[in-house]
């Protein structure tokens, strides 16, 4: 089966094309762009004109690319940005009519079992693993965490309301930001994990792993790579020294400096700050030393779904 699946995120829009066979998968193809579907949605409830004009656009480059091919499904999920937006379900039917692709706005709990799917995928079964691990998606307008044992049904997900672009506008006013602002942000965080991830997990997890833009560009500007290469960021360990390391350096830079720090996409640096605190707070609520990053999450956990029939579920 030739499956394309197509994430329409708060801060970007992605597409995989893969191949899936007999529980296995290979990527074809992979892109990611910043669109900020969610910008302005936590102050106005509303997408924003320009944000869904940069979504039709990206559409219809990946439209190219998926009749190009030949994919045999087309799997499309909306997360926190279309959930949380008034005019989202108009503009999901939209996209529909105009480019084919139809989007189902799947729940925090949907989002967290493909996540999962994803990133644990082809780890040692559990039987054989039994160790429990968290998977952190930390997106634009939410942030999952998951747990469980690897390659398995996880025991516990919960889909807060915490990402890179609802904090960098709820927190983040100053370039670069205050003192002051860092450290309401930072206690946010604190506040959320403990609120909606019981003790019992946190004190149970003893392995880690983040997937999406946060984590990926935090393993990239940790080994400066000039250009990115996802190959030596799947599976990257960057531990809790650095990971506070290189939230200092982003905080303390204006955002035009930011957007010239090596391994950073230069469209990341207005989120990075609120992004990185998140992950430095999680990997500390957590009690963990290090998090290993990961380059497969919902799109490849939609796209094995796919496969075995589950993609509903």
């Amino acid at each position: 089966m030739r499956v394309a699946v197509v994430d329409l995120g708060t801060n970007t829009t992605r597409l995989l094309v893969a191949e899936v066979e007999d529980g296995s998968l290979r990527e074809l193809d992979k892109q990611t762009t910043i669109t900020r579907l969610g910008q302005g949605v936590d102050a106005t409830g509303q997408l924003a004109d320009e944000a869904m004009d940069r979504v039709r656009d990206t559409l219809t480059r990946y439209r190219e690319i998926m009749d190009r091919e030949s994919v045999t499904e087309t799997i499309a999920v909306a997360t926190s940005a279309m959930r949380d937006a008034s005019n989202g379900p108009a503009f999901r039917d939209e996209l529909n009519e105009r480019f084919g692709i139809d989007a189902r706005t799947i729940s925090g709990d949907e989002e967290a079992r493909l996540t999962f799917l994803g990133a644990t995928s082809g780890r040692t079964p559990a039987a054989e693993r039994p160790s429990e691990t968290v998977v952190i998606d930390i997106g634009g307008g939410s942030t999952e965490y998951v747990i469980g044992p690897p390659n398995s049904a996880p025991d516990f997900h919960v889909s807060t309301q915490m990402g890179s672009v609802r904090h960098s506008e709820r927190f983040l006013k100053s370039d670069p930001p205050e003192h002051d602002e860092l450290v309401a942000l930072a206690e946010d965080v604190w506040r959320v994990i403990e609120q909606h991830v019981p003790a019992k997990y946190r004190e149970e997890t003893v392995e880690g792993i983040a997937v999406a833009g946060t984590a990926t560009t935090l393993a990239a500007i940790d080994q400066e790579l000039d250009p990115y290469d996802p190959e030596k960021v799947h599976g990257y360990r960057v531990n809790l020294a650095s990971a506070e390391r290189i939230q200092a350096m982003l905080a303390a830079l204006p955002l035009e400096q930011r957007r010239n720090v090596t391994g950073l996409h230069p469209d990341r640096a207005p989120t990075i700050v609120a992004g990185v605190t998140i992950l430095v707070e999680s990997i500390r609520a957590f009690g963990l030393d290090e998090i290993e990053v990961s380059e497969a999450d919902i799109l490849h956990g939609a796209a094995m779904a796919a496969g075995d029939g589950s993609a509903g579920a």
